[in-house]
C-alpha cells in the first residue's frame, strides 16, 4: 500500500514538483498567491503547510487515483487540502469535498 502524498511508486515529491502543483491552486484576490490559495473544493491551503495535517495543510492529489491507473504527470495532479484528499480517496470521478472555504 502506497503512503499518502507520495508518487505512484511511493517516492517523495521533489521541491520543483511541489511548486508546480502549488501553482495549480486557485489564486484568491487580495491574498499573496505565494502564501495562500484555494484547492478544488475552495478550501484554504498554505504553501508552507504541504504534507501537514493542519488547518491549511495540503497534499498532492492524483486527480485520477493511482489505483485506477492515474499517473504522476502534472496534468493529473492538483493541490488538495489534506482532509479533502483523504475524503476523496479513490472515489474519482464521483467524490465530494470534506472541507470548503471558511
Amino acid at each position: 500500500m502506497r503512503i499518502q502524498n507520495t508518487k505512484r511508486l511511493g517516492t517523495s515529491w521533489t521541491n520543483a514538483e511541489i511548486e508546480a502543483v502549488w501553482r495549480k491552486g486557485v489564486v484568491v484576490p487580495g491574498y499573496n498567491p505565494a502564501v495562500y490559495r484555494h484547492d478544488a473544493c475552495n478550501a484554504w491551503i498554505e504553501r508552507t503547510q504541504h504534507g501537514r495535517e493542519t488547518k491549511y495543510g495540503w497534499e498532492i492529489d492524483h486527480i485520477m487515483p493511482v489505483s485506477q491507473g492515474g499517473s504522476d504527470d502534472l496534468s493529473n495532479l492538483q493541490p488538495l487540502n489534506w482532509a479533502n484528499n483523504r475524503h476523496k480517496a479513490d472515489h474519482w470521478p464521483y467524490w465530494s469535498c470534506a472541507v470548503q472555504a471558511q
